[in-house]
């Protein structure tokens, strides 16, 4: 017996900057992950400190004029922008009822500011989502998936100036307006939290540029929640009865002890990291708590007038995330610390980790579906969940991924016992459902795919698509709805 309901969306995400690759193909502009570099010989240390969650100045303007592509590897991605066919059709054999990705800013407006959208550029979404369609998939498409087109941080300054708002609603506009009919599920902004994390890739920022970085990072936050909500007033207004939502990453956090400091710190993470990016989305306010952490971080927020009942009036209609590990909440400064999605967090010594450091928490995910929809009572969708690996084909060409398998069944019983609970739980869209680039390490050799893909991280290869192990198990946990994984 099934826990999960007769139309659950059984599903796999990716995002057009970490696949599709053609950067400078098709009329696409030059955006803020095309500048992201990538050397495959750094050794652990070196790919650690260079992760870019902190741009510099110096390596801005050196990837303006690169033409280098072997070292920036979201210029060539997967080339997802000329196999889309070849992979939905992997998709459609899969199983997939709903296909996740993000469009590319840049490839409809190149510059951000144009006056006009580039047509080749829509036209490949329209082709791209009647694909989908064709092949029995629903459409969730995120409309900013990190990557900004490179003109509005160089003319602009990128999110910290209000009239990004503008520009990023022309640009939702021609959305509802050319992709409307196509599209099932619409999300705004993919992670929005991210913004605080990982400033480059959420509000495009320049470290060495600000005199108070958190005062830039919560300015440029505050500007996506608006035109979150304004992007949502906009898709109710042009395609009545739409699904318009917002995403957090969620990192769901466990008190080190029952010290009550260890308890109340557990508090403070969760609402700092998580809760006051939802709130403001889902209930439309800013929270109380925040005017302490504004006040401790030394933030003024700039608002408008206008700005309280925007948020107020135009709230999400269901919020989704990604979930990929847990943590522990402690002020206790020798606690060991390992790596996870966007910043390192103290380790748990009850739970195993990834290649790469992130722990492995299933009930973590029932916690956090439990936890999210006891509080705002809207529909929840997972955005994102998989496990990266260094995935190797053995001499028959066949990938043994049998860890991936445990990881999948693990949190796909943790969903089905919190649909048992009572959540409401639209859809399961599972992270880099085909290889790509790995955008926290940016990194080829960390792969997710259920699906191989013949590239190292140089990006050279055959581009061969091959079926691992965990193909055959997703098909299966498809076809019998979660009752036997």
């Amino acid at each position: 017996m099934s826990h999960f309901p007769q139309n659950f969306l059984w599903g796999g995400a990716i995002a057009a900057s970490q696949a599709e690759g053609a950067w400078n193909e098709g009329g696409k502009g030059l955006d803020t992950q095309d500048l992201r570099v990538f050397d495959a010989d750094w050794d652990a240390a070196q790919r650690r400190k260079n992760r870019d969650i902190n741009m510099t100045t110096e390596r801005f303007e050196t990837a303006l004029t690169a033409q280098d592509i072997e070292h920036y590897p979201f210029r060539w991605g997967i080339d997802f922008y000329h196999t889309y066919k070849q992979d939905l059709a992997l998709m459609q054999e899969l199983g997939l009822k709903i296909f996740r990705t993000s469009i590319s800013w840049a490839r409809i407006y190149p510059n951000g500011d144009d006056a006009q959208p580039n047509e080749e550029g829509i036209r490949y979404y329209v082709n791209l989502f009647t694909e989908c369609h064709k092949r029995g998939m629903k459409v969730f498409a995120t409309i900013l998936h990190y990557a900004t087109p490179v003109n509005l941080i160089t003319k602009y300054g990128g999110w910290k100036n209000r009239q990004m708002i503008d520009f990023y609603l022309r640009y939702c506009k021609t959305l509802y307006e050319r992709l409307g009919s196509l599209v099932d599920y619409w999300l705004p902004f993919n992670e929005i939290n991210c913004s605080r994390f990982n400033p480059w890739n959420g509000c495009c920022l320049i470290k060495d540029q600000e005199e108070n970085y958190d005062q830039a990072i919560f300015q440029c936050t505050h500007h996506q929640l608006v035109a979150n909500a304004l992007a949502v007033k906009l898709c109710h207004e042009m395609i009545p009865g739409s699904m318009v939502g917002g995403m957090i990453a969620r990192f769901t956090s466990y008190p080190a002890t029952c010290d009550p400091d260890d308890v109340m710190s557990g508090i403070l993470d969760e609402n700092y990291k998580n809760y006051f990016y939802t709130d403001v989305m889902a209930r439309g306010y800013y929270p109380a708590y925040s005017r302490r952490m504004f006040r401790e971080l030394g933030v003024t927020v700039q608002m408008e007038p206008g700005d309280e009942e925007i948020l107020r009036e135009n709230t999400v209609d269901f919020l989704s995330f990604s979930y990929y590990m847990s943590m522990i909440s402690t002020n206790n400064k020798d606690y060991e610390v390992t790596s996870g999605n966007l910043l390192s967090g103290k380790k748990n010594p009850y739970l195993q980790t990834s290649e790469w450091g992130w722990q492995i928490d299933p009930k973590g995910l029932r916690i956090s579906l439990n936890e999210m929809y006891d509080r705002y009572q809207l529909p929840l969708f997972i955005a994102e969940n998989g496990i990266g690996a260094n995935d190797q084909p053995d001499a028959e060409g066949a990938i043994h991924d049998s860890y991936r398998i445990d990881y999948l069944r693990a949190h796909i019983e943790q969903m089905g016992e919190a649909i048992e609970d009572g959540v409401n739980l639209l859809g399961y869209t599972m992270w880099g459902i085909i290889d790509i680039i790995s955008c926290g390490t940016i990194e080829m050799n960390k792969r997710y795919g259920v699906i191989y893909v013949d590239r190292n991280e140089a990006g050279h290869g055959s581009n061969q698509r091959l079926k691992k192990d965990s193909f055959a198990w997703y098909q299966h946990c498809i076809t019998t709805n979660g009752a036997e994984i």
